[in-house]
């Protein structure tokens, strides 16, 4: 059956499923030795796409609501159509419902555009992967021997800023949430700090590698790396709820709010939609919305914004942790589901929101989801069930049955805890 749907959800009595759920949110695994990088073209062939677990992702949207989210949507785009699923509110002050055409901040998805901006730079022959940073922007970094490459696959031993500056989550995030800092000023707290491993040798992630991309947009083309993404992505894709708005403090047009959870548990949520996200800049201040994010991993995987040549490096990766599962390329994640299916996008964490956006190798399917909280890992983790749902289809009747009276997929692709793309303390 074509999909065509719009469907509004109301949270079911889930709380059940929170225990269930916790019990396994240790964090990842963030370092992982440099074994063979696999590439994309290497990847098994799925016989038949299966149509999504519709069941499944309006249970992952309830999970992240019983979690702690106030709402939650996802958005996926197939051949046989859209199926958006929308449940919750978006703003909580006025009741006014989640909203498909709604804006909100994408985190660390802003780091795939960053890097398909400076991986147009690759092709265009104006730098190299494997030069130095220093190469480009000279006296930069303390150590020769790191790379663009090296950046773009958390590779380099940058340590990450953001530990440090959010160690007290609320306190941390109001002491900057007006503040506008240089790329510099963010280098020099990375710089501050030791590093993390030798360059090349273990994926650490680190928000910092991601400044230091946006200084190489900025001093090879000579513009704000704005100008760049408008240019180069966001006109060209007619991606007209997608923005950067740096360091204007406002999601304009119609906003999905954000809230952020304090450290101890019981304390009131924070609003945390208005701010400069100066902290993240190039790693992390992108402002988009469902059908954008749907357009742009479908367009960056359909080739049509990298030559062939450089997207199979940008979809060559690497694992991130030990399950066998997860993997980075160049400013994007691969994941292995359950059924055999990969797909590739990236996570996005920043205050008040947590996005997931994939899609399949081919283009031809994608998914977007938000749920507007964050540092409260059971629901990001919780959210991250919507691509199993959405990518390997319904569960046989045997594990449908096993789920809990919220929906919650009890599978171990399901219970992985999310990937961290900021430190999580609640």
């Amino acid at each position: 059956m074509p999909l065509t749907s719009h469907r509004r959800l109301t949270a079911g009595a889930a709380v059940t499923l929170v225990a269930a759920l916790a019990a396994g949110l240790a964090p990842a695994t963030t370092a992982s030795p440099a074994p063979a990088p696999a590439s994309a073209s290497a990847a098994p062939a799925v016989a038949e796409a299966p149509a999504p677990d519709v069941d499944g992702i309006v249970a992952a949207l309830n999970s992240a609501m019983a979690n702690g989210a106030p709402g939650a949507m996802a958005r996926f785009t197939g051949p046989d159509g859209v199926e958006s699923l929308t449940a919750g509110v978006r703003d909580r002050a006025t009741g006014a419902p989640m909203d498909i055409h709604a804006r909100f901040r994408i985190g660390s998805v802003s780091k795939t555009f960053s890097a398909v901006v400076l991986l147009q730079l690759v092709d265009e022959g104006r730098l190299e992967l494997d030069q130095p940073v220093n190469r480009y922007l000279p006296g930069l970094l303390p150590d020769d021997r790191i790379t663009v490459r090296h950046l773009l696959t958390h590779r380099s031993g940058l340590a990450d800023y953001t530990n440090a500056m959010f160690a007290d989550t609320v306190p941390g995030f109001e002491a900057v949430r007006n503040r506008v800092f240089t790329y510099q000023e963010l280098v020099d707290l990375s710089l501050s700090e030791p590093r993390t491993t030798e360059p090349g040798v273990a994926y650490r992630y680190s928000n910092a590698n991601f400044v230091v991309v946006g200084m190489l947009i900025e001093k090879l083309t000579g513009r704000p790396v704005e100008r760049a993404y408008e240019r180069r992505i966001f006109k060209p894709l007619k991606l007209r709820d997608t923005s950067y708005v740096h360091p204007d403090t406002r999601i304009k047009g119609l906003p999905v709010r954000g809230y952020l959870h304090p450290d101890a548990a019981g304390e009131p949520l924070v609003d945390s939609t208005e701010q400069t996200v100066s902290w993240a800049q190039s790693a992390g201040a992108v402002i988009s919305s469902p059908a954008d994010l749907n357009t742009f991993t479908s367009a960056l995987m359909r080739g049509r914004l990298l030559s062939p040549e450089t997207l199979e490096a940008m979809t060559t990766v690497t694992p991130t942790d030990t399950t066998g599962t997860r993997f980075y390329g160049l400013g994007l994640r691969r994941y292995d589901l359950s059924c055999g299916a990969q797909v590739y996008g990236h996570t996005g964490t920043v205050q008040g929101f947590y996005t997931y956006a994939f899609s399949t190798r081919d283009g031809r399917r994608s998914l977007s989801a938000v749920a507007n909280t964050s540092n409260h890992g059971a629901a990001n983790t919780a959210l991250g069930g919507t691509l199993e749902a959405a990518f390997c289809g319904p569960k046989p009747a045997a594990a449908a049955s096993a789920r809990t009276a919220s929906g919650a997929a009890t599978s171990d692709a399901a219970r992985l805890p999310a990937e961290r793309d900021l430190a999580e303390r609640h």
